[in-house]
């Protein structure tokens, strides 16, 4: 009987034969102060609807049209973000990443007819993105593992990137005047809907964010990744190619804000030089809200989506309270710094804990 390989003697690397693996505590924290959130505001909802009108927070096209679609770029690339933080790296280059993928696939797509056939029109609507995700998430990947530090390196990248998005297409925005995409991958792929509500961007980012809990809690590559983020150092000694798992985590990044940038061309139809511009620090917060400990080591797929909901129901609540628009940015910055507060503190009293049981 074979026994699995191991990073040292109590870090098991080969994946989980459990089934179904319960929620963390954080996580389920997490999903609390949704709840009481989301009770809040559609208490304030409630009370801010004019006579006769539905409530103004649990009205359904807000929580999915808004609410859900505007997540689901938040959460796919968060997904890819915890990735690289669990492995002690950080990718502050996915909004950039993200732009240039969706102008790239505009500029193939502007070309053909709007009424071209779905097949040929998916296959490179979806490729071109993802491709140009790849390519930027190979880059960052490449630059880290040739000892340059992650975050210098993805704040150089983040710069380039957006420069390309800026000065390659003709125009600021594609398609161009007089330029439609074609109907199979706007209205017939990436526009489905049911009851007349947008489900797609919904659909991807629970497709993502399952691929990513199976990867993370039931493979061999994810428990590398916890092995690399926990102790770099031992997993090396243990025989991991520790490089390539940096290198499989960035370029896993750099796909996940492909995707993203696929989802914002097919539900706008549209894209520019400015798109995503300043989701970097969103998409972060989404992930080390969610758990991700910038330490490395810690991190799930599934915190991810819950700190990109959070943070999605806090931009649509400063709407629902009629706040200005600028609270946005103080309310992620202090949940940044609140996350990392709680997950510092963690940590010191694990650490405490465990030398209190050796003594």
């Amino acid at each position: 009987m074979t026994t699995p390989t191991t990073v040292s003697n109590a870090l098991p690397i080969a994946p989980s034969r459990r089934k179904f693996q319960l929620p963390r505590m954080q996580e389920l924290g997490l999903l609390m102060v949704i709840l009481v959130m989301g009770t809040g505001l559609s208490i304030y909802g409630a009370m801010d609807a004019a006579p006769g009108r539905q409530n103004t927070f649990l009205n359904l096209p807000n929580l999915v049209d808004q609410i859900a679609t505007n997540m689901s770029y938040y959460a796919i690339m968060a997904v890819g973000m915890t990735l690289v933080i669990v492995t002690g790296g950080i990718d502050i280059s996915v909004g950039s990443t993200m732009a240039l993928s969706a102008l790239a696939g505009a500029w193939v797509l502007q070309h053909f007819p709007r009424d071209a056939s779905a097949p040929q029109v998916l296959a490179l609507g979806i490729g071109v993105p993802l491709a140009v995700g790849f390519a930027c998430g190979l880059l960052n990947g490449s630059l880290v593992v040739a000892g340059l530090h992650p975050f210098i390196v993805t704040l150089g990248t983040m710069s380039i990137i957006r420069g390309l998005a800026i000065v390659l297409p003709p125009m600021k925005t594609l398609p161009t005047a007089g330029h439609r995409l074609p109907d199979a991958f706007t209205t017939h792929f990436a526009l489905i809907k049911i009851f007349g509500l947008r489900i797609m961007p919904m659909m991807i980012t629970l497709v993502v964010t399952a691929i990513g809990w199976f990867y993370l809690s039931l493979t061999v590559g994810g428990r590398e990744i916890y092995a690399v983020g926990g102790n770099e150092e031992a997993a090396r000694f243990s025989g991991l190619r520790t490089h390539r798992v940096k290198l499989r985590v960035y370029v896993l990044a750099g796909i996940t804000a492909g995707i993203a940038g696929m989802v914002s061309l097919g539900r706008f139809g549209s894209a520019s030089s400015n798109t995503a511009n300043g989701y970097e620090l969103t998409v972060v917060a989404a992930a080390v809200v969610g758990g991700a400990s910038l330490s490395g080591g810690r991190g799930s797929a599934i915190g991810a989506l819950l700190g990109a909901l959070l943070i999605a129901m806090i931009e649509n609540g400063i709407d629902t309270l009629h706040w200005n628009s600028e609270y946005r940015k103080v309310i992620i910055g202090a949940a940044i710094i609140i996350a990392v507060a709680i997950d510092q503190l963690s940590s010191y009293l694990r650490a405490r804990r465990l030398r209190g049981s050796h003594t």
